[in-house]
């Protein structure tokens, strides 16, 4: 007799300090598919301002998360965890890199912080190609090139895995 397992739902729970609502606005502009859901708010026998928000969820391209405004974490946000977007071109990792880099800080490889610290990866699928090349010699050169950048730019790394022909 088959096994029977409830419908499980697995989301991220992002906890912010106070911002659970400026973050939701932030990224579901940025990104398609997506939208703010519900949020619940501090009402006169909560523990927070009446009418600021406590949590909520929201939706970015179609995948929901849930967030709390917990005051200052005890860690914050860390590379540990990040959110990895697979690009299919140059156009799409400008768009995604400059929307989310706004306000934050670059890091490299790719990587970023966005004005709330959480971590992102802006990854063209190009460069998974570039750095799987049959060639090991044309992959080293494409993975050295990624190494030296921040924002991945495809043209430079198709001319460091040319250059080595």
């Amino acid at each position: 007799m088959p096994v029977t397992r409830p419908s499980t739902t697995i989301s991220p729970c992002l906890w912010f300090d106070d911002q659970l609502e400026q973050a939701a606005e932030f990224y579901t502009k940025i990104f398609p598919n997506s939208s703010v859901g519900h949020l619940t708010r501090y009402t006169e026998s909560g523990y927070g301002e009446p009418g600021r928000v406590m949590a909520g969820e929201f939706t970015i391209d179609g995948m929901t998360f849930r967030a709390i405004n917990g005051g200052p974490a005890h860690a914050g946000f860390t590379e540990a965890v990040s959110f990895s977007i697979a690009c299919a071109d140059q156009t799409e990792v400008d768009y995604y890199w400059d929307s989310l880099v706004d306000g934050g800080e670059e890091s490299m490889c790719g990587w970023l912080k966005d004005r709330f610290g959480l971590s992102w990866q802006i990854v063209p699928t190009r460069l998974y190609e570039l750095v799987s090349d049959p060639d090991p010699v044309r992959a080293d050169a494409a993975t050295r090139a990624m190494l030296s950048m921040r924002k991945i730019v495809v043209a430079d790394l198709e001319a460091a895995a040319d250059a080595v022909r």
